[in-house]
């Protein structure tokens, strides 16, 4: 029987009755989500990819308490990111790569960049990314996640909540004050931002 126009609900209630198809078409609804949120946590891709695994494997066991209070895409997200930041410390990779400066909308201005670059306007841009890089890895954890979660752009703040376990206006000002902290910090460095 086709999944594709069944609700997440429907498959959850058939995943538990034993059918693995259904669990299947979770997997598939959810892969891209669950991926980026591991990502978030994680520094590099096969890391990421294994704890979206794990986060699969830990959702299938732990089915039968789901209770529905929140939505199965959220509920999985929040194992996800668990499963994550479980990697991160038991790997203890901290955080090499962060974030690319193009996906910090809220800090596009810091760089103008023209069409074709010149290789001293590249230094510029590189250097750039590794002061933005380095400052957010210095944002205290509950800062940090909550700014590459919300920067990601596939997460509503209402999910980050409940992946990082804190109120949605808890959330919206952690994302505040992590772009307001490390814009501050670059101004400091010499970085001039516009807004």
């Amino acid at each position: 029987m086709s999944t594709v126009c069944v609700s997440d609900a429907d498959l959850v209630a058939r995943a538990r009755l034993g059918d693995s198809a259904a669990f299947g078409e979770l997997v598939d609804r959810h892969r891209t989500a669950v991926y980026r949120a591991t990502r978030a946590a994680l520094t590099s891709h096969a890391d990421a990819e294994d704890a979206a695994q794990e986060a699969f494997l830990v959702a299938y066991q732990r089915l039968a308490s789901f209770r529905g209070d929140a939505s199965f895409k959220t509920w999985l997200l929040t194992i996800a990111w668990h499963q994550a930041i479980n990697r991160r410390r038991t790997v203890n990779r901290w955080w090499r790569r962060i974030a690319d400066t193009e996906d910090l909308g809220a800090m596009d201005n810091a760089a103008p960049t023209s069409p074709s670059p010149s290789p001293e306007q590249q230094a510029v841009d590189g250097e750039l990314r590794r002061h933005v890089a380095r400052e957010i890895r210095a944002l205290a954890p509950k800062l940090r996640d909550a700014l590459l979660l919300a920067q990601a752009g596939e997460y509503s703040y209402e999910e980050i909540g409940t992946m990082l376990g804190a109120p949605l206006g808890t959330i919206k000002w952690r994302v505040s004050e992590a772009r307001r902290v490390v814009k501050q910090r670059l101004k400091e460095r010499g970085y001039a931002y516009v807004g």
